[in-house]
C-alpha cells in the first residue's frame, strides 16, 4: 500500500498537517489500514527530501503544514495513471500457511482450511453488514464513496479467498483419493517367511 501516494493525494487538495492527514486517510479508507502519526511524519520527511512536498507554514497551535509541490503533482498523476504491478505479489500469509501445512507431517490440513473458511465467512458477513450501513448513511460525500469502494474490495477479496479455500479442499480430497488408489493398486508385499527350527 502506498501511504506516500495517499498522502500526496490528500495534500493535492490543500495544505495539511500530520494529524489531519492521518485522520483524513483513515476516514477515506474506513480505518482499514490505520496509520500512526509517527508513520505519517516519517513519510512526510521522505516526501520533503524527494522534493514532492514542502513546508507551508504553521498555525497558532504550532502545527506544521505541508503542501504538495509541482513535482509532487507530477508524481501523483503518474501514480494514478500507472496500473498497480502484479509482478511481485505481496506475501499472503494464508497461502504460505497452507503451502507449509501440506508439507509438514501431522498437520490436519482440512481442519486448517475449515478454520480459515469460518473466519473468512465471518469477515465477509461483517464487511457486507458495514456496506449496508454505509449505503443507508450515504449522503453523497466523496469520503462515503471512497469507504464504499474499500468495503467492496474487501468483500470481493473475502469472496475470492473463500472460493480459493473451496478449491484447496477439492484438491486435497483428489490427492487423498489418488494416494488411496495407488496404495490399493500396488502389489502386496509378501510377508517374510520364518524358518522353522528343527528340534
Amino acid at each position: 500500500m502506498s501511504i506516500r501516494h495517499g498522502l500526496l493525494a490528500l495534500l493535492d487538495q490543500g495544505p495539511r498537517y500530520g494529524y489531519q492527514l492521518r485522520t483524513e486517510f483513515e476516514a477515506r479508507t474506513g480505518s482499514t489500514w490505520p496509520l500512526n502519526v509517527g508513520q505519517v511524519y516519517t513519510t512526510l520527511g521522505r516526501l520533503e527530501r524527494d522534493g514532492l512536498v514542502a513546508p507551508a507554514g504553521e498555525d497558532e497551535e504550532g502545527h506544521l503544514f505541508y503542501a504538495v509541490t509541482d513535482e509532487g503533482r507530477v508524481e501523483l498523476r503518474r501514480w494514478f495513471d500507472t496500473p498497480v504491478p502484479r509482478t511481485n505479489p505481496p506475501r499472503d500469509e494464508l497461502a504460505i500457511k497452507l503451502a507449509m501445512a501440506v508439507t509438514v507431517p501431522g498437520v490436519d490440513v482440512p481442519a486448517v482450511v475449515q478454520g480459515q473458511r469460518r473466519h473468512s465467512m465471518k469477515a465477509l458477513q461483517d464487511y457486507t453488514r458495514l456496506k449496508g450501513q454505509a449505503l443507508a448513511a450515504d449522503v453523497g460525500r466523496e469520503t462515503d464513496l471512497a469507504w464504499l469502494l474499500v468495503l467492496e474490495q474487501l468483500i470481493f477479496q473475502a469472496e475470492a479467498e473463500i472460493r480459493w479455500l473451496d478449491h484447496c479442499e477439492t484438491r486435497l480430497v483428489r490427492r487423498q483419493e489418488q494416494q488411496q488408489a495407488q496404495a490399493e493398486a500396488a502389489p502386496p508385499v509378501p510377508a517374510p517367511t520364518r524358518r522353522r527350527s528343527r528340534l
